[in-house]
């Protein structure tokens, strides 16, 4: 599908990488990581035709459709959200246009009509608006919106609809940068979803390593110049990554011991005459062990450290009845929340539903309509914000200055050492915030937190511009976060899963508050989509359905080996058959009763303040319930399995 020949990428006296050689093939699904300003982006660039290599080649098959997200281009502001998603088929896009101008012509070309009909059909172009819709409402954004200009979209859903139409074009390569930036968790499961059922080439560039397990079929990792093809996913790739290194490093050192010991001993007994052939032999064979440089990655991660001056207060914020609206707009209503010291507090949703605004109300860099937020005693409150413009204000200021801003006493000495420990060092530290990276701009914040020692984070989307190893460096550091309080947004599942204490679901109805962690919050509250169980018995009932459409052929429903049974019992198997169905119908309804009461207990556990409000017998007699419905269910799904078996061998 696509050939990698010795392609090598330099800008000036600056190489990229050089010698990568690669065959990517249809089927897969490639993660490209690397340390940030590795080349990433532009060999997904030099893929696409977007930018030219230093040397080598790119070959893609011919006839192949290549897919990019161009997360930069937002064209055609002023159509609709729907006709933007549905120009992603090029193919049949252009042939209803024809179409359209052909039949209001004076003199339409009936040849060319039918040409253009028979290619849309062949290309399901009939459905493609309702596919298209499909794709938008995966990726959250509702129906209702979907005649709407895309000018009314902020910059995140306006990528989404890009997504959409990329996706939608069915291309043979797909090439995404970044995808799961600006979607919420639950537009990366579909994205995952989608992906996993993909036949053709991917290669996505991702921070998200949840995202990356779940997706990768293989890593290409950019690193000491050049680009090597791992398979597996990430969890896969690290932990080879890891073995490879420590064995060279084995093999350095074996080598290394080996030469210090031939050169003792010659510096030992090479001045003795009758040992001087056996000190020339060693000093040979010293002159032969290879011992191989160990080059230096490019990744570096950053020394995060956050330490609190001082303890807060055992209650530290207090939100009550906060309400904010954006034009006729309501996002937040009748808020209510209380965070204790030592919580680390997730907030997740779909978004557009308040969760940015609530950290902004909160630390005071947004009026509420209505309400209160009251802080407590001796906190002391770092707050990261999405957009870094928000915190880092004057463009003009280098890094230097924004440290010296926050710790103005501080010596130079302290203000270059703390920048130095999120990798900012020599000239950098003199460039100008205008000038700064994404992940520069989000080291450069969390450098300022440090240095005022809060003993409150307040962290909206910490992970969006950082590369893995920050990422990972950053999870270590609030791990460690002794006797400070942490709330945060965030749609990188791997962070909140290693973090949160505490769940807190934004809905369209309101907040769910969960206390326990991500993964206990999955295991009583379900996924964020139909649950498993609930798409299997969905997926055989359609089957049901198909046996049962098979099986009303009257007499051939009694199989082939009817004839070879008496009357009597031809008649009681035509009986047996007859009630099949009801039988199968009594069954299935006993599994959605089943199901129901499951999903009942579910939300149970997920009511605001249950545990507190609820008798610890009445908690374990539901929680007994809850156990014996997996068996039950498991029971009904059986007998379920046995009849329609019966009725498909009817049906033969």
């Amino acid at each position: 599908m696509i050939g990698v020949i010795d392609l090598g990428k330099a800008y000036g006296a600056r190489t990229l990488f050089e010698g990568v050689s690669l065959k990517l093939v249809s089927g897969s699904r490639y993660g490209l990581v690397g340390a940030n300003g590795s080349g990433k982006t532009t060999f997904l660039e030099i893929v696409a035709g977007d930018e030219a290599a230093s040397e080598g080649s790119v070959t893609i098959s011919k006839g192949a459709r290549i897919g990019v997200l161009r997360q930069d281009r937002f064209m055609r502001d002023e159509d609709a959200i729907l006709d933007v998603a549905m120009a992603g088929d090029e193919l049949v896009t252009r042939a209803f246009e024809e179409q359209r101008a052909l039949a209001a012509s004076d003199a339409p070309d009936p040849a060319r009509l039918v040409e253009l009909e028979d290619l849309i059909r062949a290309h399901d172009g009939y459905t493609l608006e309702a596919r298209a819709s499909a794709i938008l409402e995966g990726l959250g954004i509702p129906v209702a919106s979907h005649r709407q200009p895309l000018a009314t979209l902020s910059g995140g859903f306006k990528l989404r609809v890009l997504l959409a139409q990329v996706l939608l074009g069915g291309p043979d390569v797909l090439l995404l940068d970044e995808p799961t930036n600006h979607l919420d968790i639950l537009s990366i499961r579909w994205l995952e979803k989608f992906l996993a059922a993909y036949q053709g080439c991917a290669i996505v560039i991702s921070h998200d390593q949840r995202f990356l397990d779940n997706v990768a079929s293989h890593i290409l990792d950019v690193d000491y110049g050049t680009i090597s093809l791992y398979p597996g996913n990430y969890s896969a790739f690290a932990r080879e990554k890891v073995a490879i290194r420590e064995r060279k490093e084995a093999e350095i050192a074996r080598a290394e011991a080996t030469i210090a010991e031939k050169k003792a001993w010659v510096e030992r007994f090479g001045a003795k005459a009758t040992k001087a052939r056996q000190a020339q032999s060693r000093l040979k064979q010293i002159e032969k062990i290879e011992v191989e440089e160990l080059e230096a990655s490019s990744r570096r991660a950053p020394l995060f450290a956050f330490e609190p001056e001082r303890k807060s207060g055992r209650d530290v914020l207090e939100i009550e009845k906060v309400s904010k609206a954006y034009g006729p707009k309501q996002v937040l209503t009748d808020v209510s929340v209380v965070v204790r010291r030592g919580e680390r507090v997730a907030i997740i949703g779909s978004n557009g539903l308040g969760k940015s605004t609530l950290l902004k109300i909160a630390t005071g860099n947004l009026a509420a309509d209505a309400g209160t937020v009251k802080w407590g005693h001796e906190t002391r409150v770092g707050y990261f914000a999405q957009d870094h413009h928000e915190t880092l204000v004057d463009p003009d200021a280098t890094p230097i200055d924004v440290i010296w801003n926050a710790v103005p006493k501080a010596e130079t000495s302290y203000v270059r050492g703390q920048l130095g420990r999120v990798l900012f060092s020599g000239d950098d530290v003199k460039k100008k915030v205008s000038a700064l990276s994404g992940g520069e701009a989000a080291r450069l914040v969390f450098c300022r937190i440090m240095v005022e020692k809060p003993n409150v984070l307040v962290l909206d989307e910490p992970t969006n511009h950082l590369d893995l190893e920050a990422i990972e460096a950053l999870i270590e550091a609030l791990r460690t976060f002794d006797d400070g309080t942490l709330v945060f947004v965030s749609h990188d599942r791997a962070f909140v899963s290693a973090l949160a204490t505490r769940i807190l679901e934004v809905t369209p109805q309101g907040f769910r508050d969960f206390p326990g962690t991500y993964d206990e919050y999955l295991e009583r509250c379900g996924d964020d989509h139909l649950d498993a169980d609930t798409v299997v018995l969905k997926a055989k009932r359609e089957k049901a359905s198909k046996v049962e459409k098979a099986g009303d052929g009257g007499a051939k429903a009694e199989g082939p080996a009817a004839s070879a049974l008496s009357w009597e019992e031809q008649k009681k198997r035509a009986n047996r058959l007859k009630q099949l169905p009801a039988k199968r119908d009594q069954v299935v309804a006993a599994i959605e009763a089943a199901e129901a009461r499951k999903a009942e207990i579910h939300a149970k556990w997920c009511e605001a303040g249950y545990y507190e409000k609820t008798a610890p017998a009445d908690v374990a007699k539901l929680e007994d319930e809850e156990k014996a419905l997996g068996p039950k269910i498991d029971a009904l799904l059986a007998e379920w399995e046995a009849l329609e078996a019966e009725l498909a061998e009817a049906a033969r």
